[in-house]
């Protein structure tokens, strides 16, 4: 993985991006210790398609825009599930009931769950 300050200033401007649009319960993870996977996992709730769809593409157009581009989007056309992989973070945008489903704070409740303050610093 990247520098880890790269990681977190990334992650900074996902979250904020996901904000801006509304997005629900936004929650980062730390798995950088536990996983080659990414530094980050930031996982994002939205109430409908459109807002699931509207909260990646602000994800995509704030880093794209930073110089940080997406190397994998899986689950737009649904919009039930979006991940936008940066490499170094990994975006998870869901509807309410896909976020429940698939329970992602659970899966990877061995990492450090980090808040948004933490990030900035």
């Amino acid at each position: 993985m990247a520098d880890i300050t790269v990681s977190k200033k990334m992650a900074a401007m996902a979250v904020d991006a996901l904000e801006d649009r509304k997005g629900e319960d936004v929650k980062v993870i730390d798995i950088s210790e536990i996983s080659t996977l990414a530094d980050y996992f930031i996982i994002a709730g939205g109430s409908n398609v459109n807002q699931v769809q509207a909260m990646a593409d602000n994800v995509q157009e704030i880093l794209g825009k930073a110089g940080y581009m997406t190397k994998n989007v899986e689950g737009y056309e649904s919009g039930k599930w979006i991940l936008l992989d940066f490499g170094d973070i990994i975006v998870h945008v869901f509807d309410n009931e896909n976020r429940l489903f698939y329970d992602l704070e659970r899966i990877w409740r061995d990492g450090k769950h980090v808040d948004k303050s933490e990030l900035d610093n």
